[in-house]
């Protein structure tokens, strides 16, 4: 294993009712602003109660943090922040609420375009802020991250902010999402499981069995999940299968690839595809192309989660590929970017921007914007 430091100093609050106790979690004298994405959270009752925990505190609410969040919008919720002196902030809301909320608590406290921060990267610092989880599906509730997109030019980058002080994981808040979102959510967790598994072998025995663990029970809460009538216990696993894909605990000591991450924000950018859906279909590519320097973790990876055991090593490869795939079909997504109508245009523009910026992602830093380009040419 290679060297680490490991610390997450977000409190999960897991459970039913937990949203009760956010009057105790939260210190009584700070300036509070909770934010909020389109209105769902009015539909579902989550606002009902997180009023109902705050009854005799004030705050001010910032409403409509778009998913895949964008830098016009926030610029507005930092300009309301410093107006009314907020030092402490609520995200209540998915993934894309709550990376929404790192960005303005760290440009509460900058002085410049709140853009800025997203293109150094990482911010110097921020105000305090918890998370209600609603949507589970970016591990955002429990990392450092977050990934802010530019409408004006097409745009979207990941930068690294302050980790939630606290976020509160009811599994009930789950239960009225649309399949689609639930769809995606269950995508955008395998695929940031295979990111930092689907790497180099026989470098952790134990970081590889904590990954295949997430990858089996997202397998095998999936169709329940996305059922009709969902349960308390199916969607526990979920939520909390989501946290811990992202959360940096199965990423100690391993090498991590990241590329189709990448270049499905690019997808995301241009197209205004969700996210999940964009590595529903560019891993796939990604598998395909980068097969051979991938070659012996797929094949464990398909015998130890897709039983996969009979063949060549090339016959389990292509088995292994394929069963991912189906998976994701199984979901009800695209896995091929002909389905979204998206082509030659666009991959022409992911190779320019990969380029332009010079950027080398993957585990062995060779995905540039040639492979980029071989990547989504194998996802056509």
């Amino acid at each position: 294993m290679n060297n680490f430091i490991y610390c997450n100093p977000t409190k999960l609050v897991f459970g039913k009712g937990q949203i009760a106790r956010l009057g105790e979690l939260i210190p009584a004298d700070k300036h509070l602003m909770i934010t909020f994405g389109g209105g769902s959270a009015r539909r579902n009752g989550v606002y009902d109660q997180v009023v109902r925990a705050l009854e005799g505190r004030t705050w001010t609410e910032f409403w409509g943090i778009e998913p895949n969040p964008s830098v016009e919008t926030l610029r507005k919720a930092v300009a309301q922040g410093k107006e009314q002196g907020v030092d402490f902030l609520l995200a209540v809301g998915g993934g894309s609420v709550i990376d929404g909320t790192k960005l303005i608590a760290a440009g509460l406290l900058y002085d410049g375009d709140p853009w800025e921060i997203v293109l150094k990267g990482r911010a110097a610092c921020g105000v305090p802020f918890a998370s209600v989880l609603t949507m589970a599906a970016t591990g955002s509730e429990m990392n450092s991250g977050a990934v802010i997109s530019r409408y004006e030019t097409q745009e979207k980058y990941a930068f690294y902010g302050n980790y939630p002080v606290f976020s509160v994981l009811d599994p009930e808040t789950l239960f009225t999402l649309p399949k689609r979102q639930i769809a995606c959510g269950l995508a955008d967790t395998f695929v940031h499981v295979l990111e930092q598994y689907m790497t180099t072998p026989g470098q952790s025995r134990l970081m590889d069995r904590w990954a295949e663990g997430i990858l089996h029970t997202v397998i095998e809460v999936a169709p329940k999940a996305l059922g009709e009538e969902r349960d308390y216990d199916t969607m526990s696993e979920y939520m909390l299968s989501a946290t811990l894909a992202l959360n940096d605990m199965i990423a100690m000591g391993v090498t991590q690839d990241w590329a189709t991450h990448m270049i499905g924000h690019e997808l995301t950018a241009l197209h205004g595809l969700t996210h999940g859906a964009t590595l529903a279909i560019v891993i796939n590519g990604t598998l395909r192309t980068l097969r051979d320097q991938k070659h012996g973790k797929l094949l464990q990876y398909g015998e130890r989660i897709w039983g996969i055991t009979e063949g060549s090593e090339e016959e389990c490869i292509d088995a292994a590929i394929a069963r991912t795939e189906a998976f994701f079909r199984s979901l009800g997504l695209s896995t091929r970017l002909s389905e979204e109508g998206i082509g030659e245009a666009s991959i022409a523009e992911v190779e320019r921007r990969f380029n332009a910026s010079g950027v080398h992602h993957g585990e062995a830093r060779n995905v540039d914007g040639a492979m980029a380009r071989s990547i989504l040419e194998a996802c056509l």
